[in-house]
């Protein structure tokens, strides 16, 4: 039986044709296509190619990111590429001296990943294209021509890229904050899937905590775009202005959306029967999608169509039927569905605050924040290009290190297998292959070589089908433009789609300049397995790191995160004042830290069996983790209600939080002793037998499933570090 096919909808062909990545994929198949076309109707094919291959080089560092960013990147490649040409293309004669410039430029240009991904791009895109010009090295009278023509492709391709980004300066932060929506509304609609009884628990948790790990990247992505934009964050046009307080609002929404924990498994067995959870959860379905249409308009910079639901009309019915449903009939408390009914309520006021985005009118009532620059910089990492980054990372302790190691031995053995044993007419494949295919750490190696051979074995296959039963040149020529748009366009997310799409354009390329087919895919299938074979043997033998041997400064940093935010909540509690911008700093910390451990807990699951250490213990410290960031962040929302009196906490309150605290330190001590005391250590338990006062009761029982969660950590983390 075949598998069934993904269902899509408009609005995922909304959110992918007014995609980021769809707009690289169009602009990287005209900067290629267009030189080559050209060269041909010149008369000049392989002039034409040869400017098409250095604009692919200098798109491979076109990352996402600011355009000030992304133009000294494409920059950096643009002279790197030309230098490594002309030196290739000199030794190239000298076969010794050539496989010596490629372990030493392997090597060089590996630890560029030390001043971050973009440098890293630089020099993987600088490696491409010193194995291109193996594919057909030119004579020594026409090296400084043909490193010309490559510097003309990548300049072609960098001028490309800088005239979209000055027409349309605002699309790249429109597409990041358009996907980061859609992230949170995929966040949002698992969180509904905890109130239907059909679902396994563990297994929501599972996909939650994927998705928080795609949540955070999206809104890094947007950080980095709109706070290292200059143009976006100092100026007061109505769309940068729009821009900034709708991810800021976005955020606000995120953490409401993260404060919504409880007990869904008490929840299912006392309210199951009523089938309110079934409503809640179709409410917070229903608002996953009003949010999904947010990001798809403003990813397309569209109005928002029609008129808004009224959801509000919605809560009032089921907060209705809450109230009717008799006390006797619900196995428990009814003071759970009431924080339930609150935490909708801020969700819809909040979805609600977010279509101010399509109303400029309400946005001029706003005057714009003083400092603005200088606060929204303080979210987003510095990455300086200091020479000493290189030297301190001359150690087998950095991974950088490592990896560059393994990419030198790697290149070197596919560099002499070719040359020796494996006399194709593209045995410069398999080299290219182990340059695509080597990644820093095991799990990315081993996926991307799965994803490689299946996509090409399938990318052969769907060529071959074409080739076979399209005969007219005008059709194949537009199956190979829709291919290499589909290629480019998925490079940065569906690996096995570029692969698939790639293999399937070049074979159609291949037969326009009149080779054999069958013979192009029985070579490309071969190298790309000798590649891989030798990409997968270094990632295992050579040096590796294994995810799990990261993970205690990964828990480390998680524990540290959610102490600092731990820590304001008592400011909070102890009236001292906490900035928004503070809060939020902490509050971010907490969602990056946690999102790196379980990504890193992921990777570790697909590494060899023998290699994982405590899954079972890492992935309740990961749930637990969650519990108790989104436990902070609800007391927190609780304290910033100015319309709820905040009572003085009793002195059991008190001691619940000072005994988190505690319990949060003693774990953070036990996964790093070296860890220096910070301001803030928890004060001495306070003593006292007063009673709680009434209106203290939900504090105290929210602070004290803090300490009980604490605790737990504690008791897992105790495990660990066993």
């Amino acid at each position: 039986m075949l598998p069934s096919l993904p269902r899509v909808s408009r609005r995922d062909l909304s959110y992918f044709f007014f995609s980021q990545h769809f707009s690289d994929g169009l602009r990287t198949t005209l900067a290629i296509l267009l030189p080559a076309l050209v060269g041909a109707q010149w008369g000049d094919f392989a002039a034409g190619i040869t400017i098409s291959t250095g604009a692919v080089c200098v798109s491979a560092t076109d990352g996402p990111g600011p355009a000030r960013h992304k133009r000294n990147g494409m920059l950096a490649g643009l002279g790197l590429v030309f230098v490594v040409s002309l030196l290739t293309g000199f030794v190239a004669p000298y076969r010794w001296l050539l496989g010596l410039e490629i372990v030493i430029m392997a090597f060089a240009l590996t630890m560029l990943l030390v001043w971050g991904a973009r440098a890293g791009s630089v020099g993987s895109a600088t490696l491409l294209a010193m194995v291109l010009m193996l594919a057909h090295p030119p004579a020594p009278s026409q090296v400084l021509p043909h490193a010309l023509l490559l510097l003309l492709g990548g300049g072609w391709y960098l001028v490309l890229a800088l005239l979209q980004n000055q027409l349309q300066p605002y699309r790249p932060a429109q597409q990041a904050l358009g996907e980061c929506l859609h992230a949170m509304a995929g966040f949002l609609q698992l969180k509904a899937d905890f109130y239907q009884e059909s679902t396994d628990l563990e297994d929501d948790y599972r996909r939650l905590v994927a998705q928080q790990v795609t949540v955070n990247e999206k809104q890094e992505a947007v950080r980095e775009v709109i706070f290292r934009s200059r143009q976006l964050v100092n100026e007061s046009t109505s769309t940068s202005r729009r821009l900034v307080l709708t991810f800021v609002e976005a955020v606000d929404l995120y953490e409401h959306i993260m404060a919504g924990y409880y007990d869904y498994a008490a929840l299912r067995r006392d309210f199951g029967h009523t089938g309110l959870l079934g409503d809640i959860a179709a409410l917070i379905s229903r608002l996953a999608t009003d949010l999904d249409y947010l990001g798809s308009a403003i990813q397309a910079n569209r109005a928002y169509g029609g008129p808004p639901p009224d959801r509000t009309a919605e809560w009032s019915r089921l907060q209705a039927r809450i109230a009717a449903t008799p006390a006797e009939a619900a196995g428990g408390s009814p003071r759970v569905l009431l924080k339930i009914l609150v935490n909708l309520r801020d969700l819809i006021r909040r979805v609600t605050n977010l279509r101010r985005y399509f109303d400029e009118s309400l946005l001029e009532e706003a005057a714009p924040e003083p400092n603005r620059a200088a606060t929204h910089l303080q979210f987003v990492a510095r990455q300086e290009l200091h020479f000493t980054a290189f030297t301190q990372n001359l150690t087998l302790s950095s991974s950088v290190f490592r990896h560059a190691i393994r990419m030198t031995v790697a290149c070197a053995v596919a560099f002499v297998l070719a040359e020796s044993l494996w006399h194709g007419q593209h045995n410069y494949w398999v080299l290219m292959t182990v340059t695509i295919m080597l990644k820093p750490g095991f799990s990315l190696t081993r996926q991307r070589n799965i994803e490689r051979i299946v996509g090409t074995l399938v990318g052969g296959v769907l060529g071959a089908l074409i080739l076979k039963t399209v005969d007219s040149g005008d059709a194949r020529f537009a199956f190979l433009v829709v291919f290499m748009v589909i290629a480019y366009s998925f490079q940065r997310t569906k690996y096995i789609v570029t692969v698939i799409f790639l293999t399937a354009y070049l074979l159609i390329m291949f037969t326009f300049l009149g080779a054999g087919y069958l013979g192009i895919i029985e070579e490309r299938v071969t190298d790309t397995l000798l590649g891989c074979a030798i990409a997968f043997s270094a990632g295992y033998l050579l040096f590796p790191r294994w995810e799990s041997d990261q993970l205690r400064d990964l828990l480390a940093a998680t524990l540290r995160a959610n102490l600092a935010y731990l820590r304001q909540l008592a400011d909070r509690l102890a009236g001292r004042e906490v900035t928004a911008t503070a809060y939020r700093l902490r509050r971010k910390d907490v969602y990056v830290a946690s999102a790196n451990l379980a990504a890193a807990f992921q990777r570790m699951l697909s590494e060899p069996k023998s290699k994982r250490r405590h899954p079972t213990e890492i992935h309740q410290f990961v749930v637990l983790n969650h519990i108790l960031s989104s436990n902070i962040a609800a007391l927190t929302a609780t304290l910033q209600d100015t319309t709820t009196p905040n009572p003085p906490p009793s002195p059991e309150s008190r001691r619940a939080l000072t005994s988190a605290q505690a319990a949060l330190t003693r774990s953070l001590t036990r996964l790093a002793p070296e860890t220096p005391p910070e301001d803030g250590t928890p004060p001495p338990e306070v003593r006292s037998e007063v009673p709680a006062a009434p209106a203290d009761r939900p504090l105290l029982e929210q602070l004290s499933f803090l300490q009980k969660v604490s605790a737990d950590l504690g008791k897992v983390t105790e495990v660990l570090v066993s």
